[in-house]
């Protein structure tokens, strides 16, 4: 299977793909117990979902009894500015780089099963693809095939890529040649945790969910804490701020996906505040945004306002104190609050 895998590597690159690596399965032993005691600790917040299929999550092995190999690969998203330059334009919204283009999971899916129906027609077997979706824990995966290794912001880095990537999977039952797996090497750095927002990190290489700006503005539905709303900015989509400050950024590949080339800018907080239903799902087709819905999104356009001190802002705020969601309605409230009194 050697002259297999050298040729498997060869055609992901032609296909766009940054790296390529292998693992076994059974290649992370220990995840189910990080796993476990990550759950049991309530940092995984209202993610049931990471609970729900734990057993396949914490073992890969499990998931497909049948596969005895696992291609992990590496694509390039990496941005052309400074992503965290637009913290400084208070009356506008920050979007996480990686939702700044098409949706990833299509894009890389389908670069997937091209690469897989490859592998097939070259050597037989069976074969399945992941994105992100399915309950697989693609870092400690990709660390185990050599990809990279999970830096102290818990993200997957590399040498030789930075940390702009999207992961992929495919199990397959062909027995390909296993990577080495690669080791940290952050050294003493701790830029990551230094520079994030709300100290979602309890310590390095952990990760309070629940204090994430990422995950606040995706994954949590209903109103934030009043403690965090204050610092998550105008960060209205996800956060970037651990992954810009990376020294390792230096050697990052540069993206070669157009359709990650960024259409959402720094849109006007005064232009999103006024998205109804239709019109969110108009602007957002095609991005990964639209999933969270426009409900959840006003809310973090709502907080973005709230910390903009642009009183100019404030007629805006005040139109959804009387919103349908009572997210949204609470959130300007707050807004409002914060733009009249500068309280929270």
């Amino acid at each position: 299977m050697h002259g297999l895998k050298d040729r498997l590597v060869e055609r992901a690159l032609q296909e766009g793909f940054a790296k390529l690596g292998v693992c076994r399965p059974d290649a992370v032993p220990g995840t189910a117990a990080r796993l476990r005691a990550w759950l049991e600790a309530g940092r995984h917040g209202q993610m049931g979902w990471m609970a729900e299929r734990e057993g396949w999550r914490g073992n890969a092995a499990a998931l497909w009894p049948e596969a005895r190999s696992v291609v992990m690969l590496a694509e390039a998203y990496s941005p052309d500015s400074d992503p965290m330059a637009g913290l400084a334009e208070h009356d506008r919204g920050v979007v996480s780089v990686y939702a700044q283009g098409r949706d990833y999971h299509d894009l890389v899916k389908r670069r997937l099963k091209r690469l897989g129906r490859w592998l097939l027609d070259q050597s037989g077997g069976e074969i399945k693809v992941f994105v992100d979706t399915a309950p697989v824990m693609e870092k400690p995966l990709a660390q185990a095939a050599g990809l990279g290794w999970q830096g102290k912001h818990t993200n997957l880095l590399g040498r030789d890529l930075g940390n702009w990537v999207f992961l992929g999977a495919i199990f397959t039952t062909l027995d390909l040649e296993p990577d080495a797996a690669e080791v940290s090497h952050c050294g003493s750095c701790t830029a990551c945790l230094d520079v994030c927002p709300t100290a979602a990190f309890p310590a390095p290489y952990q990760l309070d969910a629940r204090r994430c700006i990422s995950y606040l503005t995706i994954e949590h539905k209903g109103p934030v804490d009043p403690e965090l709303r204050g610092l998550m900015g105008n960060r209205i989509y996800g956060c970037d701020d651990c992954l810009a400050v990376c020294p390792w950024n230096k050697f990052a590949v540069a993206a070669r996906e157009i359709g990650y080339q960024p259409k959402v800018g720094l849109p006007a907080l005064a232009d999103l505040a006024g998205l109804d239903d239709a019109g969110f799902r108009a602007r957002f087709a095609g991005s990964p945004i639209k999933r969270i819905g426009r409900d959840r999104f006003v809310r973090n356009v709502m907080y973005a306002i709230g910390n903009s001190a642009a009183g100019g802002l404030l007629p805006v705020a005040q139109r959804l104190t009387g919103d349908p969601d009572p997210a949204v309605a609470d959130a300007a409230r707050w807004a409002v609050l914060r733009l009249t009194v500068g309280k929270d």
